[in-house]
């Protein structure tokens, strides 16, 4: 009788185990989802501002401002009209930089401005 009420202990214990770690695994996967519908990854068309440490940018569609969370990748970029990939936060009013490309005529825009 021992060993039955043993061997009842211990499946209860494993199927315990096993809710508990596919629980746990479909919180995770809840949490992803909604991460990924806050902040879809977009392409965006607008200019880079920059007041010290403190980076924006401008879009052009829309003209809103959006503040830059990883502002070191758009070092360098100040004043220029640039495409970015980046996911955003619109709950936050906030873009994560993905990728910067500089859009032709963006050059020459800073350089005629620095020559008047």
């Amino acid at each position: 009788m021992k060993k039955v009420m043993v061997c009842l202990l211990a499946v209860t214990f494993a199927m315990g185990l096993t809710a508990f770690a596919q629980q746990d695994n479909n919180m995770s996967q809840t949490q992803a989802d909604q991460a990924g519908a806050k902040a879809p990854l977009m392409t965006l068309k607008g200019t880079v501002k920059a007041e010290g440490d403190k980076y924006s940018f401008v879009n052009d569609k829309d003209g809103k401002s959006w503040d830059v969370m990883n502002p070191e990748e758009l070092k360098g970029h100040e004043g220029h009209h640039v495409q970015l990939s980046a996911h955003v936060y619109a709950d936050k009013n906030a873009i994560h930089v993905m990728s910067v490309k500089m859009l032709k005529g963006s050059a020459m825009k800073s350089g005629d401005s620095m020559s008047k």
